[in-house]
């Protein structure tokens, strides 16, 4: 070990530099809610216990309601779409239906969670 190596002492309860998750949280669902939830949870490549405390981590961290989660999450929406086609316009690139659907894909799948991030820093 060199001299600017340092050997940090692992603390009780800690897994890689977090406090280790041991409480649980249990809820009943119908099937159909069940369901929906797997199917989001797939959809984002995350289990569904994951995608829930994800989900729950994310709410607590906002302080925000859904309204304005959902109206920020549309503008985010819209200001991404603008920079990404006036950009394009702008360097005189031109933009194929493909890509421009793939593109309202892509912004569809992150507005929701920049909106999210954002809302969690104002609160600090």
């Amino acid at each position: 070990m060199g001299m600017s190596d340092t050997v940090r002492p692992v603390k009780r309860g800690m897994i890689r530099g977090r406090e280790s998750r041991n409480q649980n949280l249990n809820t009943k669902l119908t099937e159909t809610e069940f369901r929906a939830v797997e199917q989001a949870s797939t959809a984002d490549g995350k289990t569904t216990g994951e995608w829930l405390r994800d989900l729950a981590l994310r709410r607590l961290g906002s302080g925000a309601n859904d309204i304005e989660i959902v109206a920020l999450s549309e503008v985010v929406g819209v200001r991404l779409l603008l920079v990404n086609v006036l950009r394009s316009l702008a360097t005189r690139q031109k933009l194929s239906p493909e890509a421009y659907d793939k593109l309202l894909d892509d912004i569809g799948g992150t507005k929701y969670e920049l909106a999210t991030k954002l809302v969690a820093e104002r609160r600090r």
